[in-house]
């Protein structure tokens, strides 16, 4: 543990103040995305112009493949794939539901193909479709077991595999599904691109903008190829980048203005992957508003975490905890300087979401994101407390902490408020019920950051983590801990895609909030914290999506 001796900022301190620092590493941006240079204009008009034929085009294309079972289906994968499909709502929801009413049966002719099977299940699980997976019962031999026949099948493989990170409780043929197609595509000789992606990263888990990049590349060397959609996909991933680009300009202008770098360094600099990391929750153009909502307030909820677990002492946390729940700037008085700087920045951002939504008539919102807010920094000081006090808590007792400390309920509420007239009050009453896919979004980022991070927050001083509960409560060694966390993160998958199947409580686009979130985790703390720890991969993902356009 590194120790940190300053007086400096405490107010009122007779002595000095030992503080932990975690000696979190700089922003590696710099100004990078400070000086966005918009295009010109004319240029600028002329994409909007061919990106808008191109639409027709497919669009037409989509709608005279009604009929043709295999071919729908796979335009409708390409466009997702692709992420255009966001243009095509309504085309893609009405070709779906006609299939899903046709089909549905499993009587049809295409039936004994793996690859078409597989297609029509993922596609149709993933828009809500109470779809049976017993299709694939055919594919079993006599002894119940899938048929060896299928491995030489690559493609049809690969879409079994795709379509198994779709299950849900109690398919066990997709269970014993996922791990054969695992170990037979693990074991080719020479992997195709898509196959070692996949195997990497599956679709389902994977953050669309990222998937898309990666995909546009992949489908460029099809044989097969639709050239109107490769040049759709690629204009129209440049064009809604440059917004991203203008977002993150703005709000690179605005963290740079509060200078939290120097006010306040014991915390992590980390606005870029805030950013990158809100893109993965809505990166489509009519979400703009609420992406720099979201942004903003999670880039400030990791100042207040860090001031939680790293640098505050449980004297100074408890009238900054009590100060949040009042949320009153009256009582920043009472606060040492440097908690001042945060508190003052906290409401400065609510205040200006609330102006925002106030033109629209949604200002009721906010009331709700500050409960959700206050929920939170109360989970941060109980947690502050059994670090202070050396206490190591049961499983039991920890998540019913963590999974708030996860910070998922709060972003969930957060992501609802620059959202249009979908959200409605029952919206975030809904999120205050505890509902099963928020508890499972936030076990997913909660047992996975723990599992990845909990030695260097051992090793600076850290309350304890999952890891150290359950190995005490226990007595196992940290590998049974993972394997068991493991078989709970894919228990909260489950979950998971189980909310999200018709009829949902809240509309889709409300489930796609929590999907997200929990999608963004699976990609950050796959082989580490990628978020605190800012390695070659996360560089790598934030170039692809917010620095580098497509080569057209």
């Amino acid at each position: 543990m590194s120790i940190q001796v300053s007086g400096a900022l405490s107010q009122n301190a007779k002595s000095e103040v030992v503080r932990r620092t975690a000696n979190f590493h700089p922003s590696i941006w710099g100004d990078h995305f400070i000086n966005n240079t918009s295009e010109d204009k004319d240029i600028h008009f002329r994409k909007v112009c061919e990106v808008e034929e191109l639409k027709e085009e497919v669009r037409k294309e989509l709608l005279a493949s009604a009929g043709h079972l295999s071919q729908q289906l796979g335009l409708i994968d390409a466009l997702q794939r692709l992420g255009v499909a966001y243009n095509f709502e309504r085309e893609i929801q009405e070709a779906l539901e006609h299939i899903y009413a046709t089909y549905n049966d499993h009587n049809d002719v295409e039936d004994d193909d793996l690859y078409n099977v597989s297609l029509r299940f993922r596609l149709l699980r993933q828009l809500g479709f109470k779809v049976s997976c017993d299709a694939f019962n055919k594919f079993k031999d006599e002894d119940g077991q899938l048929k060896e026949s299928l491995i030489s099948n690559v493609e049809g493989m690969l879409a079994f595999y795709e379509a198994t990170h779709l299950r849900v409780h109690g398919e066990e043929i997709l269970d014993e599904a996922l791990e054969f197609t695992t170990i037979h595509l693990k074991s080719m000789a020479s992997p195709k691109a898509q196959v070692t992606r996949a195997l990497k990263q599956p679709l389902h888990k994977g953050i669309p903008r990222l998937e898309a990049r990666r995909y546009i590349s992949i489908y460029e060397q099809n044989a097969s190829l639709n050239k109107a959609f490769l040049k759709l996909s690629k204009l129209d991933f440049n064009l809604v980048q440059s917004l991203h680009k203008e977002e993150l300009s703005e709000i690179t202008r605005w963290w740079k203005d509060l200078d939290f770098a120097r006010k306040l360094p014991f915390a992590r600099d980390r606005v870029v992957e805030c950013y990158f990391w809100i893109v993965a929750v809505y990166f489509e153009p009519q979400y703009s508003l609420a992406r720099k909502i979201l942004t903003k307030v999670i880039s400030m909820t990791s100042i207040l975490d860090d001031i939680y677990d790293v640098y505050g002492t449980l004297e100074e946390l408890e009238p900054f905890t009590k100060a949040i729940e009042r949320w009153d700037i009256s009582c920043i008085d009472q606060l040492p300087e440097y908690m001042q700087i945060c508190y003052r920045a906290l409401f400065d951002v609510f205040e200006a979401i609330e102006n925002e939504l106030a033109k629209k008539e949604r200002a009721y919102r906010v009331s709700y994101a500050k409960d959700a807010m206050k929920l939170l920094v109360r989970a941060y000081f109980d947690e502050a407390k059994w670090f202070h006090q050396n206490y190591i808590p049961t499983m039991e007792e920890y998540m019913h902490i963590a999974l708030k400390t996860s910070g998922y309920p709060m972003l969930t509420a957060i992501s609802f408020l620059g959202m249009g007239d979908i959200v409605t009050k029952e919206a975030f009453d809904w999120i205050f019920s505890n509902p099963k896919i928020i508890t499972a979004s936030s076990i997913i980022g909660r047992l996975m950051d723990d599992m990845k991070s909990h030695k260097f927050e051992q090793e600076r001083g850290h309350a304890a983590s999952a890891v150290e509960c359950y190995m005490k409560q226990h007595g196992v060694s940290e590998q049974v801990v993972h394997d068991e966390f493991n078989r709970q993160v894919a228990n909260a998958w489950k979950d998971i895609n189980e909310e999200c199947i018709r009829p949902t409580f809240v509309p889709m686009p409300l489930l796609m909030r929590v999907l997200n979130l929990a999608r963004v985790i699976d990609v950050i703390y796959k082989e580490g914290d990628g978020y605190t720890h800012v390695g070659k991969e996360m560089k790598n993902n934030v170039a692809l999506v917010l620095i580098d356009p497509v080569p057209i």
